[in-house]
């Protein structure tokens, strides 16, 4: 497919935020969800709203990864800012979820970039 039909500043941004491996591993687990590293249940750390946040909260991140706060709402800035990931902001919380169709849609970009059948 012709590069001009195909978003490559988009592409470069995403491949940016992908380029660091705390970022692939943020990605890894934000696709697996709340149960793949035994968070606990966000009831329990009293956040406000109705029903179970869908993402990751930044702190679960922070224990996941060993970082400091501004480090690791620096890691999903950049994710969300190549748009990758979604954000539900509940009072002091906020929680990171894999936007799943967004990821497709700049898979497939790139498959019709490089010219992968079945991309299309």
């Amino acid at each position: 497919m012709p590069v001009e039909t195909v978003d490559v500043t988009q592409l470069a941004r995403v491949a940016k935020a992908l380029s660091d491996p705390i970022r692939l591993k943020m990605i890894g687990i934000l696709a697996a969800g709340r149960d793949c590293c035994a968070f606990a249940d966000p009831c329990t750390r009293k956040v406000p709203g109705a029903g179970t946040p869908a993402g990751i909260c930044v702190c679960e991140l922070q224990e996941q990864f060993g970082l400091g706060q501004s480090r690791t709402s620096y890691h999903l800035r950049v994710l969300k800012d190549a748009g990758l990931v979604t954000e539900e902001v509940r009072g002091k919380w906020t929680f990171y979820g894999l936007d799943r169709d967004a990821l497709a849609t700049v898979l497939r970009s790139l498959g019709e970039l490089a010219g992968v059948a079945g991309s299309a």
